[in-house]
């Protein structure tokens, strides 16, 4: 079998209230959340330059803390992005903590519509 790059293609994050959870999303990452309705569901994309994700609202979409984990790129330090969390309504769950040399960072937190998110920084 073919070795992938990336294991991963594509996060679709639920959200109940899209404009809060935009706002949220907004304000933690410091960026501009174009959306659009795609196949009946409201989507907003958030930047990356890999991977893609957005926050969905729509019929199957059900917020939950306990649903799958999700690693989102922290950039070069989670400090940044964890210091504007709890400011847009989000909580902290795990501080930014050291996993190894090797494999860097990770924090998780709630964010404003209950999903559990983490983060992840090489350094």
């Amino acid at each position: 079998m073919e070795r992938l790059n990336h294991s991963v293609n594509w996060v679709e994050i639920p959200v109940s209230n899209f404009a809060r959870a935009r706002k949220f999303y907004s304000t933690i990452f410091d960026h501009d959340i174009p959306d659009a309705i795609v196949g009946g569901v409201r989507m907003g994309f958030l930047p990356t330059d890999a991977m893609g994700f957005a926050i969905c609202q729509g019929d199957h979409y059900v917020p939950s803390e306990w649903g799958a984990l999700v690693y989102l790129n922290g950039g070069d330090d989670l400090n940044a992005i964890l210091g504007r969390i709890e400011e847009a309504g989000g909580t902290i769950m795990q501080p930014k903590k050291r996993i190894s040399e090797e494999r860097g960072y990770v924090a998780i937190f709630r964010d404003i519509e209950g999903n559990r998110i983490a983060l992840h920084s090489r350094f």
